[in-house]
């Protein structure tokens, strides 16, 4: 299992789905939230609402995504943790274009960084907690 002490800050970063369920509005219709976070720090670098039908963040979503966590320490980690179960076609594509590598892993996996900020989510805007 990966745990935050493996990691030097700006290493790796994970991106994930912050929650479980989407976030429903009247105005503009359901959303998910995708994160970019530190691995060593779990500092939330950025984030982003998606349209729920849209599934993963689009490339323009993407780029401001990267960008605004490579603005927290001017580089870009070395590494990108992305899970399996997440659609993330043009994450992974513009990651490997920076020279990121990708490392495809079990949402499980990233539950030591990700648990926290996923809990603090669904008790802010709800959820199951099932996922």
């Amino acid at each position: 299992m990966l745990h935050p002490n493996q990691f030097k800050v700006n290493d790796a970063w994970l991106a994930f789905q912050l929650n479980d369920e989407p976030i429903h509005t009247e105005r503009d219709g359901d959303f998910n939230f995708f994160a970019l976070m530190d691995a060593a720090s779990c500092f939330i670098l950025s984030s982003t609402p998606v349209a729920a039908t849209q599934g993963e963040p689009a490339q323009l979503e993407v780029k401001r995504l990267l960008k605004e966590g490579q603005a927290h320490k001017k580089q870009w980690p070395k590494t990108l943790f992305v899970p399996t179960e997440q659609v993330a076609r043009f994450l992974i594509a513009e990651a490997e274009q920076l020279g990121i590598g990708v490392v495809r892993v079990a949402e499980v996996e990233l539950l030591p960084f990700i648990g926290e900020a996923q809990e603090g989510f669904r008790e802010r805007f709800g959820g199951q907690g099932t996922r």
